[in-house]
């Protein structure tokens, strides 16, 4: 045991070791419901969430380099030999990551969708105008789909059936969308 220990708090397992401490404490602190693991805040890397795709990688990588410090345990160079085993315990342990979490995104796709999707998305108007109190455009969501929105368009502007908008905001009391105009006025002629 204490052979494991020595190559745990050895270079460059010593790293990975400290990462994988507080990769415990995390899921330890989501287990007693200190933590909210749901949050979508927290973002998405490769398809799943982050807390998972990180310590995927910590974990991978804190083996790898366990094993490589095993490995150049004695050898000459060693400090040397600890920065190649560094290098390599994280490129192969982003790589065993990317091999779990592949079949896990098909876990986390299901997430159900939301207005707030749309904000920052191209739509076409399908209403003779747009005003501050009424229009409609088509919108196309990530996954292909399209839908019907309610759009609304600040100040003036001569917007027809056909034209292209950005939609920037939500309005969640009105349940309509804020649009732009993607041409300017200027650059039109």
């Amino acid at each position: 045991m204490s052979g494991f220990v020595s190559a745990a708090l050895a270079f460059p397992a010593v790293l990975f070791s400290f990462l994988l401490v507080v990769v415990i404490g995390y899921w330890g602190l989501a287990l007693l419901g200190v933590l909210d693991i749901e949050d979508g805040d927290i973002g998405f890397f490769g398809g799943v969430p982050l807390s998972i795709s990180l310590s995927l990688l910590v974990a991978f990588s804190w083996f790898l380099s366990l094993v490589g410090t095993v490995l150049i345990e004695g050898a000459p160079l060693r400090v040397l030999l600890g920065i190649g085993v560094l290098a390599a315990a994280l490129v192969l342990g982003a790589l065993g990551t990317r091999l779990v979490v592949a079949p896990l995104r098909r876990v986390f796709a299901g997430a159900e969708p939301t207005r707030q999707d749309f904000v920052g998305r191209v739509a076409v108007v399908r209403t003779s105008s747009v005003t501050e109190d009424f229009g409609q455009a088509e919108a196309t969501a990530a996954d292909g789909s399209s839908a019907i929105i309610q759009i609304r368009l600040a100040g003036e502007g001569n917007l027809g059936v056909g034209s292209r908008v950005v939609i920037y905001d939500y309005d969640s009391a009105g349940e309509f969308f804020w649009v732009s105009p993607m041409e300017l006025e200027a650059e039109k002629d």
